[in-house]
């Protein structure tokens, strides 16, 4: 495996222990998103991209991030013993969408992210410059295109069930548009491996 490429967005709150969002791309024609770059205990460290964990709400069956108290549609007090621990016994709340599964390839993959996170910070002092982490969206989709053919497909469906071929370019999400607030940056490299499988 070779990482052709890594593209940072470093966050603008160095006093945060969120220190940048990135992106890699293996063998020039694979792209992982929304790594984070996070400032630990003892030094910066690479987490991979990951969801939050749900379960159903015992009375009406919506679906409730792990770490609700209260279901979002009833207001029913949530169980607290509903996720699963972790060897350390801590909640396991997290889980990877991607990850390294040997020691080697996530310590290549760290290796090579703070390399390039040290450049960008260097390169984000010089004038003129311009965080190249979002160009993905910009030239790479025409997701212009993409959002009308998800247009029609919604219209036609919803009217007559038939079915509509989409265009084989995926969709892909503005970084702008997901939700990180609630995202966990307080675990140091062990911990954050160990608490997530």
């Amino acid at each position: 495996m070779e990482i052709t490429e890594v593209r940072i967005k470093l966050m603008s709150d160095n006093a945060e222990r969120l220190l940048a969002f990135c992106s890699m791309t293996i063998d020039g024609c694979f792209v992982v998103r929304d790594l984070k770059i996070i400032r630990g205990i003892k030094g910066a460290f690479v987490a991979m991209p990951s969801r939050k964990l749900t379960d159903h709400c015992h009375r009406c069956q919506t679906k409730n991030s792990l770490r609700s108290n209260y279901c979002s549609q009833c207001g029913q007090r949530q169980r607290d013993d509903r996720a699963m621990k972790g060897v350390d016994g801590r909640a396991k709340l997290y889980a990877d969408i991607a990850h390294p599964i040997n020691s080697e390839c996530r310590d290549l993959i760290q290796n090579r992210v703070l390399e390039e996170y040290d450049l960008e910070v260097i390169k984000s002092q010089q004038p003129g410059y311009m965080c190249r982490y979002d160009e993905y969206d910009a030239g790479e989709y025409d997701l212009d295109e993409a959002h009308r053919w998800d247009a029609i497909h919604d219209r036609q469906s919803s009217s007559n069930n038939r079915r509509v071929d989409l265009p084989a370019q995926p969709v892909v999400p503005s970084p702008h548009s997901l939700d990180r607030s609630t995202e966990r940056v307080d675990l140091s490299p062990d911990e954050w491996y160990g608490n997530k499988g």
